[in-house]
């Protein structure tokens, strides 16, 4: 069951187009000014998205270490230091308190609210940790043909816990949660491929097939996200996903946390090439060359 859901997107649908032309410093703007309370995936094409987790600096050491540990689920794009609300490595003109379109809150590791900034909650303690996304490499999935059913759908991407533990830090642990994306066999070994190139966006998967294998008893419901849409055929391929610390703070002590609303990221002026470890041989590859299925 999903633990707290998700906000509902309140921008209309006949804004998709317009909101998705932006640039990342326009749609931040307008995230700002709270006119896009939903998800930003598909929004900003060619930029690089982004998972927060903030804490007190007190924690924030174990959990820099956790993140070390589990590079999959955490690879670190971005780090502020206490009190700071920018992030310039990211963009120039960031702040950290209301550039994210829903915040999830949590108070002695229990999640409390969700809210659209953090002006109210901030304190000079902070330290911010941005995350890389797999919003990221879906890009260069669409890009190379192959469909994703949640953006067919104008829904978000389903997560899930699993039976897979995280390497422990400090107080920092928990199990791996993944997101989950459905595809004709053909295409799934083609996105696993792509996918494996965007090191900093997770990378390759972590598990392809029977989703109980790694601890998912029920598809159509995810702890996270949207229900998954399939079609007769379809492989799910499931990816470490950045919603992981959320779990792992649980039982960490800090008094407070804020981490995204799962699907609700930070959008960087990144280029998603950064993300990319390009690997030899696979910048030709293409559907085009496939053989039929």
């Amino acid at each position: 069951m999903m633990d707290m859901p998700s906000p509902q997107e309140s921008t209309p649908r006949s804004n998709a187009a317009e909101l998705r032309s932006l640039s990342p410093q326009a749609l931040r703007q307008v995230i700002r000014r709270q006119d896009h309370t939903g998800p930003t995936m598909g929004l900003a094409p060619g930029y690089l998205q982004g998972n927060l987790a903030i804490l007190p600096q007190a924690q924030a050491f174990d959990f820099l270490l956790f993140c070390q540990r589990n590079p999959k689920p955490c690879p670190i794009i971005g780090l502020a230091e206490a009190g700071a609300v920018n992030l310039p490595e990211l963009g120039q003109d960031i702040d950290i308190r209301s550039d994210l379109p829903a915040y999830r809150v949590f108070r002695n590791g229990i999640p409390q609210q969700t809210v659209a900034d953090l002006d109210a909650l901030w304190r000079e303690d902070l330290v911010s940790f941005v995350i890389g996304c797999s919003f990221s490499f879906e890009e260069a999935l669409e890009e190379a043909g192959i469909p994703l059913r949640h953006l067919q759908a104008g829904s978000n991407v389903p997560m899930y816990r699993t039976s897979i533990s995280t390497v422990p830090a400090g107080a920092f642990s928990g199990p791996l949660v993944v997101s989950m994306r459905a595809f004709p066999s053909w295409d799934a070994i083609h996105a696993i491929l792509l996918s494996d190139r965007f090191r900093l966006a997770h990378g390759a998967p972590v598990h392809i097939g029977e989703p109980a294998q790694i601890g998912i008893k029920d598809l159509d419901t995810p702890d996270f996200g949207d229900p998954p849409y399939m079609e007769e055929g379809d492989i799910p391929v499931f990816w470490a996903c950045g919603v992981t610390p959320q779990l792992a703070l649980r039982h960490c002590g800090a008094d407070l946390a804020i981490t995204h609303a799962p699907g609700h990221m930070l959008v960087t002026d990144l280029p998603s090439s950064a993300a990319e470890a390009r690997l030899s041989g696979l910048s030709s590859f293409r559907p085009s060359d496939s053989p039929n299925p």
